[in-house]
């Protein structure tokens, strides 16, 4: 999910806006830099789940500065040539590994909005809270300190189609609001929805997150609901 994920990295976490970041940089000497990734024989599917896979395994074992691509290599029996046809940097291993939402089903839509909403939440938290991820958001604020564009490529490719959906679903509810309106509305959802559930999801995973996501469903549909009467006065 989003997302979660973060000039964008010097004031965002991975997929919304949650305050200014400050941290250490990451050791990225055995890995290539973004733009160089080799060529070679086609990609078998196989090898790439084997990374990707290797990759969490790695994250929620050892921690982000540990995940690096021998370490990854090693764990998916592969050698490192085999990584860097396919991935230039160990982040961009960890951004598809973690945050490859294009992957990911989106929670399906009902006829109920704060269901929808606390499904939402739900979907989001668990992503966040899991322990691959948590390790990896940290490393990639630092690692994306240094790289200019880097968060911008990967809002466009896992952020956006989640914040297009969400519109989506506001537009359903509320078919009469013009479409400026259900756009503005439906981002200001996202970014709250966004930075609750990576702040919620890091310091705390899924401790009492029933409870959370029902506070923060009932805080989306009011805001949600609200932002029509506002606009109809």
């Amino acid at each position: 999910m989003s997302t979660i994920y973060y000039g964008a990295l010097r004031n965002v976490m991975v997929f919304g806006e949650t305050g200014r970041v400050l941290s250490a940089v990451v050791d990225q000497r055995k890995d290539r830099r973004i733009g160089t990734v080799g060529v070679g024989r086609p990609r078998d599917p196989q090898v790439d789940d084997a990374i990707l896979t290797a990759a969490r395994e790695l994250l929620a074992e050892q921690g982000y500065q540990k995940t690096t691509i021998t370490a990854i290599a090693r764990r998916a029996e592969l050698g490192t040539a085999a990584i860097y046809r396919r991935w230039a940097t160990k982040e961009s291993i960890i951004e598809d590994a973690v945050f490859g939402m294009q992957d990911a089903a989106l929670p399906v839509t009902t006829s109920n909005l704060r269901d929808d909403m606390q499904a939402w939440t739900r979907w989001f938290l668990a992503r966040v809270a899991e322990p691959a991820t948590r390790a990896a958001i940290p490393g990639l604020l630092s690692a994306y300190h240094q790289e200019d564009g880097a968060y911008e490529q990967l809002v466009r490719r896992s952020e956006d189609p989640a914040r297009l959906a969400l519109a989506e679903r506001v537009r359903v509810e509320f078919p009469e609001r013009a479409d400026a309106e259900i756009v503005s509305t439906a981002d200001v959802a996202f970014d709250i929805l966004v930075a609750t559930t990576i702040v919620r999801g890091l310091t705390s995973g899924l401790a009492d997150g029933d409870a959370f996501c029902t506070r923060t469903a009932d805080a989306l549909v009011l805001l949600l609901t609200a932002a029509g009467a506002e606009a109809r006065r």
